[in-house]
């Protein structure tokens, strides 16, 4: 979910999100269509998303809602902490 979010702070319909998200990535994530559109599915039941452009029925877009920003903030905060635990962790072991 992290992933499509983090890729829908541009409008971006779904090919071009499993192509960023694994360019990005480097190929380490791949998404299927099956996947992200069961992902898209619930983001837009929350309201995190919505439906940008549908004038292209083979390509929808897709955007972040308000609060779907404020979830993936509070959700880069969360994983920069848990990054700074781990780091801390591991310089540790160096010593």
């Amino acid at each position: 979910m992290f992933y499509i979010m983090a890729a829908l702070t541009k409008p971006r319909h779904g090919y071009a999100i499993m192509n960023l998200i694994e360019e990005t990535s480097k190929g380490t994530i791949t998404i299927g269509p099956a996947s992200m559109y069961t992902i898209i599915k619930k983001l837009l039941d929350k309201e995190w998303i919505y439906l940008y452009d549908a004038s292209d029925s083979r390509r929808k877009t897709y955007f972040l809602t308000d609060a779907g920003r404020t979830v993936l903030r509070e959700d880069v905060t969360l994983r920069k902490m848990m990054i700074e635990l781990a780091e801390t962790g591991l310089g540790e072991d160096e010593e």
